[in-house]
């Protein structure tokens, strides 16, 4: 008995140690209770793969209005610099650096060291990546001394997850990463400098990027304009109906140029005439997707827009 206490007692110490830095997985399930599909092992919503390709063809403006109307008004963070003006759509992994202090930095690097850990801290979120990742960090918006990405790791990144990276932060090594095919990085700004007097404080934790707070397995959609971190509960909801928006953008401009209908009925509640024109036309337009008349009456009970 006392042997199995000692093994149980030293089963629990690994855990709580591999939860370093993290939260566990049932405050991982706890925050994201209205998430009801599958998790990663650590508890950690994990979206559909088709679902993160279509969000790659949807307009943010569509999506952060579908969340405004749900209340979720603080999901939207803007003013970067970027790679290129490739869309970049994952799964939130995150991270949260602080400004350093010798006793933390320490503890904190003695501790990586016993779980494995290899290098400086910067390095240990990409451990985390698999495909379809995205890695978002608050770097608490350092520039000087700030940078927690250069060529290397932009390479394992970009390998682990076949994504790039949001950072409240910098990056370095620009004119090498901009080579990088499938890469992309929204940071603050991009320094020749290395990172100094910053450590690893948050591992997969809640964030704060910008005035937008991110929530690991949230939905990252980053577009040239901004960057909108989804709940994952309703990235579907949110995709599904900035899809419909494009459909009927387009749909609204052909019936307006052909004089069928006029604006202000393409702009107003759907008529059973409007719905079955839009149903026929978007049967002529498989590129668009399909969609039933249940999922359209559901969606225009919903329109504010």
């Amino acid at each position: 008995m006392k042997l199995i206490s000692v093994i149980i007692l030293f089963s629990l110490s690994f855990i709580n140690q591999l939860q370093a830095q993290t939260i566990t997985k049932e405050e991982m399930i706890f925050l994201t209770s209205e998430w009801q599909g599958e998790r990663f092992d650590d508890g950690r919503p994990k979206i559909p793969d088709d679902l993160l390709e279509r969000a790659k063809n949807i307009m943010i403006d569509d999506a952060w209005t579908v969340l405004r109307n749900e209340g979720y008004l603080n999901q939207y963070a803007g003013d970067w610099k970027m790679v290129n003006h490739s869309t970049m759509t994952g799964r939130a992994v995150t991270a949260m650096y602080m400004p350093s202090r010798p006793d933390v930095e320490k503890n904190i690097k003695e501790r990586g060291a016993s779980q494995g850990r290899k290098g400086n801290t910067n390095s240990w979120p990409i451990d985390l990546l698999s495909k379809g990742d995205l890695y978002v960090a608050d770097a608490y918006g350092k520039i000087s001394g700030g940078p927690i990405m250069g060529a290397t790791l932009a390479n394992s990144i970009l390998s682990k997850s076949g994504n790039g990276v949001v950072f409240n932060g910098a990056s370095r090594d620009l004119q090498e990463i901009q080579n990088l095919e499938g890469f992309n990085a929204f940071v603050r700004d991009f320094h020749p400098s290395f990172t100094e007097e910053m450590v690893l404080m948050g591992l997969n934790t809640p964030i704060r990027i910008g005035d937008a707070i991110v929530i690991p397995g949230d939905l990252v959609i980053a577009t040239r304009e901004g960057v909108l971190f989804v709940p994952a509960h309703m990235a579907e909801q949110v995709v599904s109906t900035a899809e419909f928006v494009t459909r009927k953008d387009q749909f609204g401009f052909e019936m307006v140029k052909t004089g069928t209908y006029s604006t202000g009925e393409i702009d107003s509640q759907w008529g059973d005439d409007i719905k079955t024109a839009f149903l026929k036309w978007l049967e002529k337009h498989p590129e668009l997707g399909k969609m039933t008349r249940a999922e359209l009456d559901k969606v225009m009970s919903k329109r504010t827009w």
